[in-house]
C-alpha cells in the first residue's frame, strides 16, 4: 500500500489523489507556502513539495525585478 508523502500514511485507493509521481490523500495535497488545497495538475513542485502556480511558486522561484510577470506585486 503507498504512503502518503505529507502524513506517511497509508492511501487507500479510493481516497487517493495521484501528483508529481506519489499518491496523496486528497486533503494532504497542499500548496507548501499558503496551504491552499491543490488538484492534480493546477500546481508545480520545487524539490519535489507541491505550489500553487500563483501567486506562490511565482514569487518564490520565479524571475525578480520590475515587470517580470507580475510577480513582484504580491509580498508575503
Amino acid at each position: 500500500m503507498p504512503k502518503c508523502p505529507k502524513c506517511e500514511k497509508e492511501v487507500y485507493f479510493a481516497e487517493k489523489v495521484t501528483s508529481l509521481g506519489k499518491d496523496w490523500h486528497r486533503p494532504c495535497l497542499k500548496c507548501e507556502k499558503c496551504s491552499k488545497t491543490l488538484t492534480p495538475g493546477s500546481h508545480t513542485s520545487h524539490e519535489g513539495k507541491p505550489y500553487c502556480h500563483n501567486p506562490c511558486y511565482s514569487v518564490l522561484f520565479g524571475p525578480r525585478g520590475f515587470g517580470r510577470g507580475g510577480a513582484e506585486s504580491h509580498a508575503f
